[in-house]
């Protein structure tokens, strides 16, 4: 009997390394959440291994928690674990439903169960991705029915462990407290995995990376006025990271048009079609020290804005 495992090729075989190239190229930095993803999927990987020659095996916990600020990339990353989960075996569809307090809780009595146990079922075979999770516990509150909702994904959590994977998101600092309210949802989710914040250099390369999909480019004064752009943008409210950054260009985009369609007696070549320049990039509120895209009374474009 060959008492051997070829785990490269059952790596290969599986598709879980075109998961994680795909993750790996559509994420800009994310190392620490990357390098626990590849951990998780060698673990189960070597499982597989072990069952294959009668080694003592059990059902891994694939329950999860995502903390971290939003735009880091945490529902990209659900999507792809429940691929990899998919491909090795542990979930029947590797589809995501993503759902927010709203979705589970109901507003009176005999309410809730029925919801959740709902979202419950469209999520089966796949990854249930509770979005902002802590909404879920409101203490003090008698009327509030969260409590129940956690009573029941605590339940199927464990009786449905291999045909179900819930990943818990939301700010580190609230999902800390989260856990702490309810010591028996923290044991039963077995990877903790923390988002970091992106850095100056990432957010340009995000920024650089989306304008190349959509076939636009930054002119060499551009990309320096961008930069400035998110230094400052940094510092004021409602930063989400990639998600302020892919905010940003679209109306980099509509700056663009804008003054485009203002010389539209003019003949464009290809060039102008797909640069943004400083002038696009310098319009923004956000050099005045405002968000820009809160009030719309205030257009984005016409002018310094």
């Amino acid at each position: 009997m060959d008492s051997s495992i070829d785990l490269e090729a059952s790596f290969h075989a599986s598709g879980v390394a075109e998961v994680l190239e795909q993750l790996d190229s559509e994420l800009i930095g994310l190392r620490p959440v990357k390098t626990r993803i590849c951990e998780i999927a060698a673990l189960l990987l070597v499982d597989q291994a072990r069952r294959s020659l009668d080694l003592a095996t059990e059902a891994p916990s694939l329950h999860m928690s995502f903390t971290g600020q939003p735009g880091t990339g945490k529902t990209t990353v659900a999507q792809r674990i429940s691929q990899i989960l998919h491909r090795l075996g542990y979930l029947r569809k590797g589809h995501v439903i993503t759902v927010t307090r709203d979705d589970l809780v109901g507003q009176y009595v005999g309410h809730t169960a029925p919801k959740t146990k709902e979202m419950i079922k469209r999520a089966q075979g796949g990854v249930l991705f509770i979005d902002e999770a802590y909404y879920l516990y409101k203490p003090g509150n008698e009327r509030d029915y969260g409590a129940e909702a956690i009573e029941i994904l605590l339940q199927e959590m464990e009786r449905q462990r291999s045909d179900l994977v819930v990943i818990f998101a939301g700010y580190r600092d609230r999902m800390t407290a989260f856990y702490q309210s309810n010591p028996g949802l923290s044991s039963r989710v077995a990877h903790h995995i923390d988002f970091p914040d992106y850095s100056q250099n990432e957010l340009m390369a995000i920024a650089e990376l989306l304008l190349e999909q959509q076939q636009y480019r930054f002119s060499e004064k551009a990309a320096e006025a961008f930069e400035s752009y998110i230094s400052r943008r940094r510092q004021l409210p409602f930063f989400a990271n990639a998600r302020s950054i892919r905010n940003a260009l679209d109306r980099l985009r509509l700056r663009h048009a804008n003054r485009l369609f203002s010389r539209r007696d003019q003949s464009l070549d290809r060039e102008a079609l797909i640069t943004i320049e400083a002038a696009d990039v310098l319009a923004s509120r956000v050099f005045q020290g405002e968000v820009e895209g809160t009030d719309p009374a205030k257009p984005l474009t016409g002018g310094q804005d």
